[in-house]
């Protein structure tokens, strides 16, 4: 019998992050620091409307692009908070989640041999994803201590005649990097001196906590370049609501669309309808986990200062990705003790691509009563091997 499975699925590998997930859901009493879902319910408003677009019967498909007045929001909220300003009807396309707009902006614009530069630790899912569109990723290994931002000479070191799109994934996931108007200007003279798109992932761009976040689509020559990727997941706390964005020039747009068409039909429409509920008055809501998920951020590294656990500051999202070189374990030997010892889950850094190695991602989306509780805990295993 032939092999029925594709040569190139094989070569991928699956997320590095299942195996402690799969280990937690059998213990009693762990605490789990790996989810990067938010603890929040969706706020009740953004539910109720839900609830009452499946009450009136809305249980039809919309189009494939997504709900009109839905695009339509969004297009308002990014000019209001991002400088943005997009058609919602030629460049503006409602996904199944961020994920989804990730893969098929890839899928529509690699071909075969297109290199795709990714810095990392990042996403799992953009190589993979640039594997599965034909392309072929090209890795910066972002550096500590440049607070694991991309700088410029990295992208022009890593830029051949073959390369097409950069990805730009800030705030990041893992490390809670941000990069700041000044960095992302000398980044766009690059990709406009070499002629490289941008696929700006910009799902936690809501969760800052130094100024506002800048877009590199809002900078001069940009938007014509940019695929901005955002979603509701993580800013307005609906993550199994499933549902994301993509906005970017229209013929990368209509392109977008036809595969997401053939693949998906459309997005959920109770879905949509609780996201334009969310688009119109949801500011309060995002404020308000933001200003929490900043005191969590400040709890955490104040307790590693006291712990002697070495972290620089993230200022975005809602994770850190402190050092644990000094013990002499590698990231996956450190969690997985931590996790036997302590019944503490996070997530070992080289989840995210080689370079995490060295570091751990914890997840602040979680209550600070857990939060204390998990760090205490780490502080007993931290005393314990240093004996």
């Amino acid at each position: 019998m032939r092999d029925p499975l594709s040569k190139r699925i094989k070569t991928v590998q699956p997320s590095g992050i299942r195996k402690f997930f799969d280990l937690v859901s059998e213990m009693t009493d762990a605490i789990s620091l790996g989810v990067g879902e938010p603890d929040f319910d969706t706020p009740w408003h953004v539910r109720d409307e839900g609830i009452h677009s499946l009450d009136i019967g809305r249980t039809f498909y919309t189009s494939n692009a997504g709900l009109k007045e839905l695009k339509e929001e969004i297009c308002k909220y990014l000019d209001r908070h991002y400088d943005l300003k997009y058609d919602p009807v030629h460049e503006t396309l409602i996904t199944v989640g961020g994920s989804e707009a990730i893969d098929i902006a890839l899928r529509a614009m690699l071909d075969p041999g297109d290199e795709v530069i990714i810095p990392q630790p990042s996403y799992v899912s953009y190589e993979p994803c640039t594997i599965l569109a034909n392309g072929t990723p090209v890795i910066i290994e972002l550096k500590e201590e440049n607070e694991f931002r991309l700088t410029k000479g990295e992208l022009l070191d890593a830029i051949t005649d073959k390369t097409k799109i950069l990805v730009m994934p800030f705030p990041n996931n893992p490390t809670g990097a941000i990069m700041e108007k000044e960095d992302l200007e000398d980044i766009a003279k690059v990709c406009i001196e070499k002629d490289i798109f941008v696929l700006s992932d910009e799902i936690y761009s809501a969760l800052t906590y130094k100024g506002d976040h800048i877009s590199i689509a809002s900078l001069p020559g940009m938007k014509e370049r940019t695929v901005v990727i955002n979603g509701f997941s993580k800013s307005h706390a609906m993550t199994g609501w499933r549902l994301g964005y993509a906005c970017a020039p229209a013929p990368i747009i209509a392109e977008m669309l036809k595969i997401h068409q053939f693949a998906i039909m459309c997005a959920p429409t109770t879905s949509q309808y609780a996201a334009l509920e969310a688009m119109k008055y949801g500011d309060e809501d995002v404020e308000n986990m933001r200003q929490e998920y900043n005191g969590r951020r400040r709890f955490l590294m104040h307790r590693f200062k006291e712990m002697g656990l070495k972290c620089f500051e993230p200022y975005g999202a809602f994770y850190v990705f402190p050092s644990v070189k000094q013990f002499g374990m590698t990231s996956e030997e450190f969690a997985e003790k931590l996790l036997m010892s302590q019944k503490v889950a996070v997530v070992p850094g080289t989840a995210f691509g080689a370079c995490g190695e060295g570091f751990l991602r914890i997840s602040y989306a979680y209550s600070l009563e857990n939060l204390k509780e998990a760090l205490d805990r780490m502080e007993t295993f931290i005393k314990e091997i240093c004996q």
